[in-house]
Formats: structure tokens, C-alpha cells, sequence
């Protein structure tokens, strides 16, 4: 029973080192394919449109071709993730919207992220290409021991080198077989590891590495100041609307208190008409003060938290919105508060501009991270800064350390995705 049980559960493990060893294999080949191609080309654009810019036509090209270098780091950023692991930090400077081709250039080249994304570039057509390439190498190189005792070696007349391997015959041809079996054992372990450290160059050089404490810096100075804009602008927007709202239904009762005193013995009747019309006026001034209450900090939010809150507000949504929610606990009051604006901002902007008739949302906890998922099966096209209202919404999350993901292709669907680093309680 018990050698059974073993068998049956290495069975699991071998098949697993064996797919492990063949997707290290070819990923590494392909990653050498394209490091290589793609860094020659992208490194030699850059430093012709660099060089192209005291005679004017490198101001107006340089930006296209490091945004292309950008997204080229960008990619294999996401294959580092995939594949290796390895988390590589994008920390470009944002650019101001609408800037020519002279400020989004010398932005771009003003930018600690641009050289580090130039020097990596002859880094990884040298070194990244041998890395990636020897993932492969240990695989294939193994197998070639096995074609060689199979009957490969009678090709050749000369001797033929194999490793340190001279093959001369059958016997020979044996040994380069078991030198090859010995290779396929050790590259086991040595073609992830080789995957490994071609991610780990790459994010050692991709990274912000020591300038990572100043970029951090400005990035809280940016989100502190967007923090205070726009906690001034709800402060304006409150005040603007108990000063029109609110504010003048109470002053327009006080004015008819004092006209129904008057009258209450010379016309009764009008007094009464009055009367109703000030109970009405009251009301309407005690809804005003509830929106305005609920706009600042939802009361079913307070309650019974953001999950919940998050159903209400999809109940008063003209279009179907489907909503799930896995959190363990409740976060920070701040944090919930921010995730449920966030939260309706973006469903605001579905029902505005998407043409969707069907939202989803998911909202769940993992990794430290409250992560929310807003999709829509709409028109699609939604960019960050052009004028959807995403770009201040990445503001809102910002202040919290919290990102903002948009996928949005033309005829859909789109997905806004949030994750804001919290704990719950």
C-alpha cells in the first residue's frame, strides 16, 4: 500500500520537473529570439533619434521611439511576472497631457526610467541573449548525446567532439549518451535557474534600484498634492451645495413662518395653503441634506461596509450589475471610502459613456490587496486621461498607494481594474 502511495505521488512530481524543464526550455528560446532582435533594433533607433536631435528631426522622432523602447521594457516586464516571478517596478514620470513633441521628448529624456531603459538594452542583446539561450542550450544540448549513440556519429568520418567526449565508434558513442544523460539530470535544476537570472538582470536593471526612495518620494508629493486639490474641491463642492440647496429651502421656511404668523388670524385659509407648502419645503431640504450626507460618506457604508455599500449603489443603477464580493473583513474607513467612490465613479462612467447593458463586478481581498474589478460589455475605448474621469480616479487610489488598470478595446468589453494595499480587520 505504501509503495503504491509513493509511486503514485511521484508520478505527479516527475511529470511536473519534466513540464518544468520543457517550458523553461522553450521559453527561453524564444525569449532569445526576440531579446536579441528587439534590443539591436530598439538600441539602435534610440541612438540615432538621439543623435538625430541638434538637427531638429530627433525631437519629433525620439518620442515615438522611446515610447516603443518603453513598451518593448514594458512586455518583457509582464514576461518577467508570467514566467519568472520577478516583479519589476514601471516608475516612468507622467507626461503632461497634450505636450508637444519638443516637452514630451527632453520629459522623456529628463527621465531616470528612459536611461535605465538604454541601458539595458546592449545588456540584454549580450547577456539576457546568453541566459535565455542557455535555458534552451541545457535541454537541447543533452539530447544531442542521445542522437549520437542512436547512430548520428557514423556521419562523420573525423572524430567528433561531444562535451570533453571523443566519438570514434558504438562505445564511444555510449559514453557521449551517458554524459548527455548526466547534462538532462542537471539541467533539471540549471535551465529554471539560467530562466531565473536572465529575469533577474533584467530586473536589476529595469528597476529603480537605488533611486527607488526619491521616486517613491515624488510620487507621494504628487498624490499628497492631488490628496489636498481635491479634498479643496469637495470642501467648494459641499458649500456650493448647501449654499443653493439646502441653505435656501431653510431660508425660504424661516420667510414663510413669519408670513403664516401674520395671517393666521386675518386668513386663515392661506395660512393653512401656506403651512403645507412650508411642511413640503422642509422635506425637500431634509433630502437635499441626506444626499449631501450620502455623497460625503454613504451611512449603509458606515454600517455594514463596503460590500454591502456597493450593492446598494448598484440596485439604483438603470442597467443590470452583477456583484461579487469575497472580503474577509472590513478595511480602513478612509480606504472603504476611497474604494467605494472609486467603485462609483467607474460604474457612473459605464452607464454614461459605455453603451453597455450589463455590468460585473468583483471585489475581492489576496495578498494584502483589496483588489476591484469593474467590467462592462459596452463599446469600449476608454482611455486613462482623455477625459473620462479615470485619470482622477487614478488620483483618488494614488493617495492610498493604489493602481488603476484599464482594458478597453474598440467594441469591448472593458475592464477597470483597482487594487489598493490595505488590511482588513
Amino acid at each position: 500500500m505504501s509503495i503504491e502511495t509513493k509511486s503514485g505521488t511521484g508520478r505527479p512530481q516527475t511529470s511536473g520537473r519534466t513540464r518544468g524543464l520543457a517550458l523553461s526550455a522553450v521559453r527561453g528560446l524564444a525569449l532569445a529570439l526576440i531579446s536579441l532582435p528587439g534590443a539591436v533594433i530598439c538600441f539602435c533607433l534610440t541612438v540615432v533619434s538621439i543623435a538625430l536631435i541638434p538637427i531638429g528631426v530627433g525631437i519629433v522622432t525620439t518620442s515615438w521611439v522611446l515610447t516603443g523602447v518603453r513598451a518593448f521594457a514594458d512586455w518583457r516586464r509582464l514576461l518577467a511576472a508570467e514566467w519568472g516571478g520577478v516583479r519589476i517596478p514601471r516608475a516612468y514620470r507622467p507626461l503632461p497631457e497634450g505636450a508637444n513633441p519638443w516637452a514630451r521628448t527632453f520629459g522623456m529624456l529628463r527621465d531616470p526610467a528612459t536611461w535605465r531603459d538604454v541601458l539595458w538594452l546592449p545588456v540584454d542583446m549580450t547577456a539576457g541573449f546568453v541566459s535565455a539561450l542557455l535555458a534552451f542550450a541545457l535541454v537541447f544540448y543533452p539530447l544531442e548525446g542521445f542522437v549520437i549513440a542512436a547512430g548520428l556519429w557514423q556521419a562523420w568520418d573525423d572524430t567528433y567532439w561531444y562535451g570533453f567526449v571523443p566519438v570514434t565508434g558504438q562505445i564511444t558513442a555510449l559514453y557521449a549518451a551517458a554524459l548527455g544523460a548526466a547534462l538532462l539530470v542537471a539541467a533539471v535544476w540549471l535551465s529554471p535557474l539560467a530562466l531565473k537570472a536572465h529575469f533577474r538582470l533584467t530586473g536589476a536593471l529595469l528597476g529603480s534600484g537605488q533611486g527607488e526612495l526619491a521616486e517613491r518620494v515624488r510620487v507621494l508629493t504628487e498624490t499628497r498634492r492631488d490628496a489636498v486639490d481635491t479634498s479643496a474641491a469637495e470642501l467648494r463642492r459641499i458649500e456650493r451645495d448647501l449654499h443653493d440647496g439646502a441653505q435656501a429651502r431653510l431660508v425660504a421656511v424661516g420667510m414663510d413662518l413669519g408670513t403664516i404668523e401674520a395671517l393666521l388670524e386675518k386668513n386663515p385659509a392661506k395660512a393653512r395653503e401656506l403651512l403645507a407648502q412650508t411642511r413640503q419645503s422642509s422635506a425637500d431640504a431634509l433630502t437635499e441634506l441626506r444626499e449631501l450626507v450620502r455623497g460625503i460618506h454613504p451611512p449603509v457604508l458606515a454600517e455594514r461596509g463596503l460590500g454591502d455599500a456597493v450593492r446598494a449603489l448598484a440596485l439604483r443603477l438603470p442597467i443590470a450589475v452583477e456583484v461579487e464580493v469575497d472580503l474577509p473583513g472590513r478595511a480602513d474607513a478612509p480606504v472603504e471610502s476611497a474604494a467605494y467612490f472609486a467603485v462609483s465613479e467607474t460604474l457612473t462612467n459605464a452607464v454614461k459613456h459605455s453603451g453597455a447593458d450589463r455590468i460585473w463586478v468583483d471585489m475581492h481581498y489576496t495578498e494584502g490587496r483589496l483588489r476591484v474589478s469593474v467590467t462592462d460589455n459596452g463599446k469600449g475605448g476608454a482611455v486613462v486621461g482623455a477625459g473620462s474621469g479615470l485619470a482622477g480616479l487614478e488620483r483618488r487610489l494614488g493617495t492610498f498607494d493604489g493602481v488603476l488598470a484599464v482594458s478597453s478595446p474598440a467594441g469591448g468589453p472593458t475592464m477597470v481594474t483597482m487594487e489598493i494595499p490595505c488590511a482588513l480587520s
